[in-house]
Formats: C-alpha cells, structure tokens, sequence
C-alpha cells in the first residue's frame, strides 16, 4: 500500500474553528508573557490597562481604567515592547503562510522561503535601498518594494533553474534554491561591505542575522495590510491549492489552469515575504517548520492549514523574539540566529525521513 504524501493527509476531527480559537488563546496568553517580561517586569493587568487605555483615547473615547502606571512602565509596555511583540507575530505569521504556499506550489514539503533563497532575494533589495538609496521615489515604501522585486526575481529564478522538461525536480529545486541562496548572501555581505557607511554596514549586518530590536509603531501598518489581504485571498484559492498539491495532472483534470495560477501565487509569496523581510530582516525556516507541523495536526485541505499556520507562526516568532532579548540579556541575539538553531536540525530530521539515508528521493 503507497503511503499518503503528506500534503494529501486527512483533516483530523477538532473543527477548524476550535482550532483556531484554541491557538488564539494561546496567541495572547504569549504575547502578554512577551510583553511583561523583561529586565523589568511589569503585571499583566496593567499591560491590558494601558492598551485599553491607549485605544479608547486612540477612538476618541476618554478610559473609563484608573492610570495608575508610571511613565516608565508606560514607555516600556507601548512604545517598547508591544509594537515590537505585535511585529514578530505579523511576521511568523506571514512567512508560516508564505511556507504553506511554497510546499504547495512545488510539491516538495521541504520548500520555505529562507532554503530556497526568496528571503535572500528579499535581503538584496531591502540592502541595495537602504546602502544606495534605490527606488527613492517610492519614499517610505522604498524599502518594501526593493525586497518585494527582490524577492520576485529569486523566486522566478529559482524555479525556473528548478525545471527540468517542464516539471520541478525535488532535488533540483533544493539544490538551485540553496545555490541562489548562497550568491545572493555573498551579494548582500557585498553591498554592505563597500556601501562606504561604517555605522551603515554595521545596522546591516544585524538587520541581515534577523531582528525585531527598535520596531516602531509606524512600522506595523503595511505588514498586517499586506498579510490580511494576501491571507484572505488565499484562503479563497484554497480549493485550487489542494488540487495543485494532488499533482500537476490532477489539478488541470479538475480544470485549474495551473500556470496562469502559479504565476499569481509567485506575486503573492514575493510580496508577502518582501514586506516581511524588509521589516524585520531575514529570518529563516518558520516557512518551514511551522506548516509541518500544522499539517500534523489539521490535515491537509488549505482552509484549515492556512489560518492553523498563521496562527501557528505567529506564536512561534512571539515565543522566539522573547527569548532571542532575554536568554543572554543584557546582550540580544538576532531572532534569525535563534530560528536557524531550531529550524536546521528539523531540515535535517525531515531530509533523513523523506529521502533515508541512501538518497532515495521522496
């Protein structure tokens, strides 16, 4: 008997509206843990206090809640922290999704946007902006849209190198992925290096590890546009996306027309992971290890995988930024460093398992 590719796997018996409000508790239980902890500690209550207070005052309502925080507690919990917590859930959030696309698009559940160089892609853009000034003219979006075309022109050619006859290869495509990778890591180091700004190149360089430290307010607005919209849209493909992760073949029988929808997903998942990455830097294998485990828990069919993962991702980011700023404080370690500690070893446990130790291919 075949065993089932497990992005054909059976949905499981929890609904998928239990599931979602399960992790959503679990989603705010941890981002009022990551707010309130720190080198200074603040109460849960008095985080929900100033929120509350802060978005009644922000509707044009006077709160009704005592103020009974210090300036300092204030500064730490709405200037600091929460911008920063809310940011790390936006962006595990949207590369968990981007992950979950990725697999479905090639079939392969080892494709996420770090391995197969998108992130990378994203890096160069967002750094050729901020090093040489490109794209001024978009102003402030500047940044977003270098990652986005940069991101774009990766994913394009990482498929395309991928194509063997027509169809993607499952190891060609890790392979193409991981060597447009490296070039385009050794393009950023590059551009950082002779950008001729010391203090430039040294914010770059932290920027490229991953990282969440000095997230403003401001910053928030296009990632949680970006990311409802493209969830949104999604999630109304996700017939089409469970019949392309049945097979080429088995999607055009069903009446997909699989080009014109691939090229449409190739849009998307550039523009999700260029918005992400412009934001918070490259921050590798969430795409990966989060839709594995998702499909663990709800199956396969896209309406229950792609909010489960979102949901999903942004917990895990949450959990990991709050560690990467408190294991070794006062120093902080890049997010991105973190993730790689995490997500390598579990690349490595699903390589063994898909392909053994042979090389025999999934």
């Amino acid at each position: 008997m075949q065993p089932i590719h497990p992005l054909l796997a059976p949905a499981r018996r929890w609904p998928i509206a239990l599931w979602c409000a399960v992790l959503a508790a679990i989603l705010a239980t941890a981002l009022t843990f990551a707010i309130t902890w720190g080198t200074v500690s603040i109460e849960p209550a008095t985080v929900w206090r100033i929120a509350a207070a802060q978005l009644l005052q922000a509707a044009g309502i006077e709160p009704a809640v005592q103020t009974s925080w210090s300036v300092q507690q204030f500064q730490i919990v709405w200037l600091i922290r929460m911008p920063r917590v809310l940011l790390a859930a936006l962006v595990g959030a949207g590369l968990a999704v981007v992950g979950v696309v990725m697999q479905a698009m090639v079939r392969n559940l080892l494709a996420d946007p770090y391995l197969l160089g998108v992130s990378s892609g994203a890096s160069v853009g967002a750094v050729s902006v901020l090093a040489y000034g490109t794209l001024a003219m978009a102003g402030s979006y500047a940044l977003t849209a270098g990652a986005f075309a940069g991101a774009l022109a990766a994913t394009l050619l990482v498929y395309a190198l991928a194509q063997v006859q027509g169809r993607i290869h499952a190891t060609r495509l890790i392979l193409s992925g991981v060597a447009v990778g490296y070039v385009l890591v050794g393009l950023t180091s590059l551009i950082t290096l002779t950008s001729g700004q010391r203090e430039l190149a040294a914010a770059l360089m932290t920027w490229t590890l991953g990282t969440l430290a000095g997230t403003e307010w401001k910053e928030l607005g296009l990632p949680a546009l970006v990311l409802a919209a493209s969830l949104a849209w999604l999630l109304l493909q996700a017939r089409t996306l469970n019949a392309l992760g049945s097979g080429e073949e088995t999607a055009m029988t069903l009446g997909v027309n699989t080009h014109g929808l691939r090229r449409r997903l190739f849009i998307v998942v550039s523009l999700l992971t260029g918005t992400m990455v412009a934001v918070s830097g490259a921050i590798g294998f969430i795409g990966l290890v989060i839709p594995h485990i998702t499909r663990m828990l709800v199956g396969s069919n896209h309406r229950r995988v792609l909010p489960v993962a979102a949901l999903g991702g942004a917990i895990f980011l949450v959990l990991v930024d709050l560690l990467a700023r408190t294991w070794l404080a006062p120093t902080e370690i890049p997010a991105g460093v973190l993730t790689s500690l995490i997500g390598g070893p579990f690349f490595v446990g699903m390589l063994l398992r898909h392909t053994g130790f042979g090389g025999r291919p999934a």
